[in-house]
């Protein structure tokens, strides 16, 4: 699977988030001080949801999308060290293109 050894199930995906903007002056500005969603990568993502009649709802964001998340969304894991959100597609707010 490459980055990450976890297959998310159904509509989950996992995001590696994109750490904090840093000022050029090297301020960082903390999460608190800004209310601007928070933005990752997928690394993976689940097969979709699953439907009542069993055929599976396609997934809309897919490895590789740059995404945009509330700040509380997911679930936090760590993973070869490294700290991944597992979030349903629905967290996502838009994908940046």
């Amino acid at each position: 699977m490459g980055e990450v050894n976890i297959a998310p199930l159904g509509d989950r995906i996992i995001v590696k988030p994109i750490e904090r903007e840093v000022m050029k002056s090297g301020i960082i500005i903390p999460d608190t001080a800004k209310e601007k969603p928070m933005e990752g990568e997928v690394v993976a993502a689940g097969p979709g949801k699953l439907g009542e009649k069993g055929e599976r709802a396609p997934m809309d964001v897919k490895k590789g999308d740059k995404v945009l998340y509330g700040k509380y969304s997911g679930t936090e894991v760590k993973i070869n060290d490294k700290n991944y959100l597992i979030m349903h597609q629905d967290d996502v707010l838009g994908i940046i293109k």
